[in-house]
């Protein structure tokens, strides 16, 4: 899903609207944000709060609402927690980047190159993003209790609860492969012809996912790789026939929610008839409206059936559905009315990585996170520069380029996603429950039935 460029180092990580109005109970003054410092991204912010234990709890949201009178953020009320956030807060929650380091309290020279800001805890407390990314090459990723101390610690430093995604696929496609249980990638489920194989695994994953303190997986993929020269997909999809590809993607579903993960079907509105890999270039794709409902559309139509949590874009071109030219992350036509008016979803919608290529060929980093939101996205993944990609959503809103009412559709999504999977309140993390012997005799009984050593 995505690729990494810094210090002319590439490195290869892939992967790949009415909002809900306040509650207006009679106030005698206007409530105060719920950040716990007014100081603005560039301005000197808070004092960094401790790193959580390990195997605790990460109580920074709960502890937060009770100091703040119940505003909501402990209880998952989603309208009082909108209500008490400033427009600076808000414009943070659509964003999720990269924080560097294995200690959340721990300075970082990418940090400070990136964000101005040494710790992850800092740049939490600076730009109050909605969530963050994990990845290995970010220093993230070392062993369990390494990383629920993290997480822990980046929860505790966020006045609203933190979304913790992975880009978890298993297979190719596992950054968390040298902490979690191994499990066969999507191709080889997909090839048992068995859905409940899709939802083990996924049922596994996700538990040790949330054992790690992390509470959201950009997976199951949903593309149907009909192209066999696709050079981004290939083994990471379930398959090539979309009515199978699309029953293996609701099973995976279930296993995350069963797990208690969101979860998030991916790349919108299908990447698997390119030829052009989207980190490295803008792919093409010539699907007529009816080729794209017959071949692409049926395991994003299953997904929302199952209740996915959310679906992320693709950077790709589809001229006969869009004939803009623009990719669709950036297309309204597609993301607002495929995704949300066709298809009917009103989930999350995530922009995959913007550090790759194929979504920054025709505009700059500051106007791609900008159209993204008016496109329907709500969640700007892995912006390549930070405080343009917010300083430029924040002055769109401002301008009413971006509508107050937009913004909040997407908060709202966002905060309802996280009240859902239990994000609102205490996580607990515990380490000790990654790769026990039950989830590698799982793990062995699913690579049998894939027919893998």
């Amino acid at each position: 899903m995505f690729r990494r460029l810094g210090l002319g180092l590439l490195v290869i990580a892939m992967a790949g609207c009415s909002a809900v109005e306040a509650e207006q109970t009679a106030r005698p003054t206007p409530a105060a944000p719920l950040s716990s410092s007014s100081a603005a991204p560039g301005e000197a912010g808070a004092t960094p709060s401790p790193e959580g234990k390990p195997s605790g709890e990460a109580t920074g949201a709960g502890d937060a609402a009770a100091e703040d009178g119940g505003t909501g953020a402990a209880t998952g009320d989603v309208a009082a927690t909108l209500a008490r956030m400033s427009v600076e807060e808000k414009v943070g929650q659509l964003f999720m980047p990269v924080v560097y380091g294995s200690r959340a309290d721990a300075a970082h020279q990418e940090n400070s190159a990136r964000f101005g800001a040494g710790s992850p805890i800092q740049v939490i407390k600076k730009y109050r993003p909605g969530g963050v990314i994990m990845f290995p090459w970010a220093g993230n990723v070392s062993d369990a209790w390494q990383i629920a101390a993290l997480t822990t610690g980046l929860r505790a430093a966020s006045r609203v609860p933190l979304m913790i995604g992975v880009d978890q696929e298993n297979g190719t496609v596992s950054p968390l492969s040298a902490v979690v249980t191994k499990l066969p990638g999507a191709m080889a489920i997909g090839a048992t012809g068995d859905p409940a194989n899709a939802r083990a695994a996924a049922r596994l994953t996700g538990t040790e996912l949330r054992a790690l303190g992390i509470t959201m997986d950009f997976a199951p993929v949903a593309d149907v790789n009909i192209n066999p020269r696709n050079p981004v997909i290939g083994p990471r999809a379930y398959g090539s026939d979309p009515g199978k590809v699309a029953t293996m993607v609701g099973a995976a579903v279930d296993g995350f929610h069963a797990a208690g993960i969101a979860s998030t079907a991916k790349h919108f509105p299908g990447h698997g008839d390119t030829s052009t890999d989207s980190h490295t270039g803008l792919p093409v794709i010539s699907h007529t409206k009816a080729q794209w409902r017959k071949l692409d559309a049926p395991p994003f139509r299953e997904a929302i059936a199952h209740g996915v949590d959310a679906i992320m874009s693709a950077h790709v071109v589809m001229p006969k559905l869009d004939p803009s030219g623009d990719p669709a992350t950036l297309s309204r036509t597609i993301l607002t009315g495929l995704l949300r008016d066709e298809l009917g979803f009103d989930g999350v919608i995530s922009t995959d990585a913007l550090n790759m290529a194929g979504v920054r060929e025709k505009y700059g980093d500051a106007e791609v996170a900008v159209r993204a939101v008016l496109a329907g996205a709500d969640v700007l993944l892995m912006p390549p520069d930070m405080p343009k990609a917010y300083g430029a959503v924040l002055a769109a809103v401002k301008s009413g380029r971006i509508s107050a009412a937009r913004l909040d559709a997407s908060v709202t999504r966002i905060l309802r996603l996280k009240a859902k999977r239990g994000m609102f309140g205490k996580v607990t993390t515990d380490p000790a429950a990654v790769r026990s012997a039950a989830h590698l005799s799982a793990a062995r009984r699913l690579a049998r039935e894939a027919n893998l050593p």
